[in-house]
């Protein structure tokens, strides 16, 4: 898929250039876990990652023997975990290197899992119904819309299989980023949403976030980040929030800003 030809910025493939030098760097999500936490998951003690605080244990349960299907969520992290937990394991993602950030650890720890590359829009190289699990994190902020990702993940399910995934509230779109605002306690909304950084932010502003290797983002409505799982066919089981550890927006001080759903695809009647 590409952006409108009116629009000069190929934001895949920026996108897809961004993430490939964020795991080269191995910034926060593109460090491959350790062999000590493998042996740990092994033994069945393990945990993985929606938000920042560990998933509550019952929205997984035992994955042992099931297909669960890591989306856009390559990195070296969450994949290998849930294969040593026993899990068969599909890594799913747009950039070669965080793939590759799995491949070093299933190779360094004899894990088993498949890598695959490519726009979490189009789930084509899998057939209806192939996974029990879509394992999804925070990442669909990297397209313009999310609708796609959802109709794809309820097609690749199985029939009451779980699509676990995790986004922004939107509101931490909405506010202008200037450092001496958020100095002096001020959040001033600017943005409204949908939100791109292709059409809202000032020509300069894009220009520096391309040329500095920054992924674009897009802010979608809770409408499209909700209600369109409820129109792909899911019925939401399992929602969570959770704080920013980290704040980089003032408003992180001041709510959870992440937003997790677990939903299930209705069996058929």
């Amino acid at each position: 898929m590409s952006e409108s030809s009116s629009n000069p910025v190929d934001f895949l493939s920026h996108n897809r250039a961004a993430w490939d030098r964020q795991a080269a760097e191995e910034r926060e999500w593109s460090r491959p876990v350790s062999s000590e936490l493998i042996a740990a998951a092994r033994q069945g003690d393990w945990r993985v990652h929606l938000t920042p605080r560990p998933l509550p244990a019952h929205w997984l349960g035992d994955v042992r023997g099931l297909r669960i299907l890591c989306l856009a969520s390559a990195g070296g992290q969450q994949a290998p975990v849930l294969a040593a937990a026993g899990a068969q394991v599909t890594v799913f993602d747009l950039s070669d290197e965080q793939l590759r950030q799995d491949r070093r650890v299933a190779e360094r720890d004899r894990l088993e899992l498949e890598t695959v590359q490519g726009d979490m829009r189009d789930l084509g190289a899998f057939a209806d119904g192939h996974f029990d699990i879509v394992f999804h994190p925070i990442s669909n902020l990297y397209v313009p819309d999310v609708r796609p990702v959802w109709r794809e993940c309820h097609r690749v399910l199985k029939a009451g299989g779980a699509l676990l995934a995790s986004f922004y509230n939107p509101v931490v779109f909405i506010g202008d980023r200037d450092p001496a605002l958020a100095g002096q306690g001020l959040l001033r909304p600017t943005y409204k949403l949908p939100y791109s950084d292709m059409k809202d932010l000032p020509a300069e502003a894009l220009e520096r976030k391309r040329q500095g290797g920054e992924a674009l983002v897009f802010g979608h409505s809770l409408t499209d980040l909700i209600g369109g799982q409820l129109d792909a066919g899911f019925v939401i089981d399992g929602f969570l929030e959770d704080d920013q550890p980290n704040p980089r927006f003032l408003v992180d001080r001041f709510m959870p800003t992440f937003l997790a759903t677990r939903a299930l695809k209705k069996n058929p009647a």
